[in-house]
């Protein structure tokens, strides 16, 4: 008899105060891990598991009911990488960060795209060598592409656009994430397509 097919999901403990997990959580996922069987857990605060394909759905209903986003595995936008919001969720946006993560997180692009979003100017979620990033700053919003945080040609992000309400932040990471669907290369990083398309280029399919 063959072995199960496995396939891997990414889980996150949904976008709060940092990285925090709780007692129910641990048990939910306990629920379909052996034994010894290994968690890899990543820079954007996903723990990565595998699970045979035939308990994929059942698993995702039941750690989603348990408080964790499970998203797929490879060529998506990865959960928000957020700050610890240290000076509370208003104040730091958390609502935003929040829906924007709902809009994005599991979008299909040509690579794995790592966004960030940080609460305020000290930008401790690291938003500037991320693909695209998101600073609060006052009341407003700015958005950054193309930051990159490996290798010899690492970068900070690019701004984009400042002084961004939050339905008009939404809206422009759409169209971003849009033109980058539509234009980018396969296995092209955030980074190479900004530099390869130009960031002119794409603020004028953004319409700014």
């Amino acid at each position: 008899m063959g072995k199960t097919k496995q396939v891997s999901l990414a889980v996150n403990g949904g976008i709060g105060f940092g990285a925090k997990l709780k007692p129910k959580q641990l048990i939910a996922l306990g629920q379909y891990l052996d034994e010894d069987q290994e968690i890899e857990l990543t820079t954007f605060q996903q723990l990565i598991i595998k699970v045979d394909e035939g308990k994929a759905e059942e698993a995702t209903a039941r750690l989603n009911d348990a408080g964790f986003s499970v998203y797929p595995v490879g060529p998506y936008v990865k959960s928000l990488r957020t700050c610890n919001f240290c000076k509370g969720a208003e104040e730091e946006g958390m609502p935003v960060a929040v829906e924007l993560n709902r809009r994005i997180a599991g979008k299909k692009v040509p690579f794995t795209l790592r966004p960030a979003y940080t609460g305020c100017p000290n930008a401790c979620g690291e938003p500037l060598i991320n693909d695209i990033g998101v600073i609060k700053r006052d009341e407003r919003y700015e958005l950054y592409i193309g930051g990159k945080a490996v290798g010899e040609d690492a970068q900070a992000g690019i701004l984009l656009k400042d002084c961004l309400e939050p339905d008009d932040l939404y809206d422009l990471v759409d169209k971003v994430l849009n033109v980058y669907r539509h234009h980018g290369r396969k296995r092209e990083r955030m980074a190479k397509f900004v530099s390869r398309y130009g960031l002119d280029q794409i603020k004028k399919d953004v319409g700014i």
